[in-house]
């Protein structure tokens, strides 16, 4: 009888510790989330916050984003990107950073194999070309290798590019 006790003490006390770890849990985190909690997204995340994309990125999406690195910015060439986080510069910086998001999710299982247009935020549409191999990137968006796929958001996927995307 004291066995049948204990027993049913230890799983009582095992499912209010799963629930309390549930409750627990912080929200998921969104693409702007993990962007500023990546070192290698700093300068993309100051470039979203220079364009006021912040709040958009954080809501309910989906939205599928193409990172460009910190070395993909410093690639670009000598004081393109001061010049595009200038104030005046806003709309040109808005139509840079919302030609790498594509409405909806989409994840590299649904890329591999395939070449396709897909329209992005800004209107525009990028070339995504998932049929490489054998010496090319699996997967490159007009040209820029993605080097990380699949880092799933609350509100999305974002996909790691070594190059800044321009319209």
């Amino acid at each position: 009888m004291k066995r049948r006790n204990m027993l049913k003490t230890f799983v009582a006390a095992g499912a209010l510790t799963a629930l309390g770890a549930c409750a627990q849990q912080e929200p998921p985190s969104t693409v702007v989330d993990i962007a500023a909690d990546n070192p290698q997204f700093s300068t993309l995340v100051t470039a979203i916050q220079a364009a006021g994309l912040e709040d958009t990125l954080r809501s309910e999406g989906p939205f599928t984003v193409f990172a460009p690195t910190n070395a993909a910015f410093d690639a670009l060439p000598d004081g393109t990107l001061e010049a595009l986080l200038e104030p005046e510069n806003r709309d040109e910086l808005v139509s840079i950073l919302t030609y790498h998001v594509v409405p909806g999710d989409i994840t590299s299982d649904q890329l591999i194999g395939e070449r396709m247009d897909v329209a992005t935020v800004n209107g525009e549409t990028v070339l995504i070309d998932g049929t490489g191999g054998k010496g090319r990137p699996a997967v490159t968006v007009n040209g820029a290798e993605v080097t990380d796929a699949d880092i799933l958001a609350s509100n999305g996927v974002i996909h790691v590019i070594d190059e800044v995307l321009l319209p």
